[in-house]
């Protein structure tokens, strides 16, 4: 088992460069089945939930070759089978992004239920609901999702999004780009993940417009081409380096990336005191020498706070002066780091599982820990290195699923951070 050993205590600086975007490379890396011509893709993160993608491309037949760490050459003409049956799948929430690619291309797919982190209901019903609209059978049982569209043509359709599902409607997108007519969907997800796999998919031949809004409009094409494309910036690492200047009271440039998907994180950076200066492709962000403003945070979809940033900030908010309360309005188990951050001293209540009511202390004092999901973990590391004295924190699995050498980029940072075989 692999823990991470952290001596708190010092105020990060310098310069950090932020990888690719795991949630669009994820979603992207599956749309290379819709075409049988070879695709390049560039800036990929290569953490464990990308590294298991690749693995199951290959699994059904697909030919991937690594330029380098971040840049992968894909050819998906001599995939085989539909039948998902990579073990490793099953530990990624993103596996039901093959769901939707082969019954694009294919008509068909059976892929194990989503894994990944339990952070509460997640459900496949919006999943569900646009693969039927398209003309598909879908039958979800206590193991897989079953997906068959060989008994009829699938043909456009109208949707209407119930809820706001981010995963839902990059899956509908990609069963919906090979499909002959129109498809809309009404109460689309805004993500910067949903517009760059839409941009993807346009760059090699697709017709999809409105991604960004809440409407979307896929007009079906006969085939799509091959290409090269380069995966966005990953919005949450950057957002996690950012708070990690406020809550070390450093100074941090976190380079390679797009400023407007951080305006949510940064004007609450600025609610706590911290100073924020911006360029192009750059965010600056200056902890503030005193202790952090108290301030009121509620999750909400893209362009609101992003609930993979609300453990970071909660973490914040532990340290600041006075009370603060955050609402989790979009999963229904994302405080289970709660216990572990008490073992530093934070002062934390969650009420009904959705609000938490902070009370900030002096300081956290360094505690073992365990993480408990990946966004989790990030902030108990964050947690950790603005504590006084050592904490180790095993789990680490989670946090290497979505960060890229995240202890490396910390250590270039000043932090004391190790990772250790125990």
């Amino acid at each position: 088992m692999e823990i991470y050993r952290i001596r708190g205590g010092e105020a990060l600086k310098g310069t950090v460069d932020i990888s690719g975007a795991k949630n669009a490379a994820l979603p992207i890396l599956a749309a290379t089945i819709l075409t049988d011509e070879t695709i390049t893709l560039e800036n990929v993160p290569k953490v464990n939930d990308t590294i298991i993608m690749v693995e199951t491309l290959v699994n059904l037949g697909a030919k991937v070759e690594y330029i380098d760490d971040n840049t992968l050459k894909i050819n998906t003409s001599t995939i085989n089978k539909c039948v998902v049956d990579n073990p490793n799948i099953k530990k990624i929430r993103a596996s039901y992004y093959f769901a939707g690619a082969l019954l694009g291309r294919y008509h068909q797919a059976r892929v194990p239920l989503p894994g990944g982190c339990n952070i509460g209901g997640r459900g496949l019903d919006m999943h569900e609901k646009g693969f039927e609209a398209l003309g598909a059978d879908v039958k979800i049982t206590a193991t897989e999702i079953v997906v068959d569209g060989t008994e009829g043509p699938l043909s456009g359709t109208r949707m209407y999004m119930d809820k706001v599902s981010v995963g839902a409607t990059i899956n509908i997108m990609l069963a919906a780009v090979l499909t002959p007519g129109k498809t809309v969907i009404e109460g689309a997800a805004k993500e910067p993940h949903v517009v760059d796999v839409a941009n993807f998919i346009n760059g090699i031949g697709g017709h999809i417009t409105g991604a960004g809004t809440d409407k979307i409009r896929i007009n079906g094409v006969p085939a799509l081409r091959g290409g090269t494309y380069a995966v966005i910036p990953d919005q949450i690492e950057a957002g996690t380096f950012m708070m990690a200047a406020a809550i070390t009271h450093g100074d941090i440039v976190v380079n390679n990336v797009i400023p407007t998907h951080l305006d949510s994180i940064s004007s609450k950076l600025r609610e706590i005191g911290c100073k924020i200066e911006e360029s192009d492709d750059w965010v600056r962000v200056i902890g503030p020498k005193d202790k952090l403003k108290r301030t009121q945070v509620k999750t909400l979809p893209y362009p609101g706070f992003p609930t993979d940033m609300q453990p970071q900030i909660s973490v914040a908010l532990g340290l600041a002066d006075g009370c603060s309360t955050v609402v989790e309005s979009i999963f229904d188990n994302r405080f289970m780091y709660v216990n572990e951050l008490k073992k530093m001293g934070c002062n934390i209540v969650v009420d009904e599982s959705t609000t938490a009511y902070i009370d900030g202390v002096e300081y956290y004092q360094g505690a073992n820990m365990t993480s408990p999901d990946l966004r989790a973990g990030a902030a108990l590391v964050l947690a950790a290195l603005a504590a006084k004295g050592v904490s180790e924190i095993d789990g680490i699995e989670y946090i290497e699923r979505g960060y890229e050498n995240f202890d490396k980029k910390l250590r270039n940072l000043g932090a004391d951070i190790e990772k250790l075989e125990v």
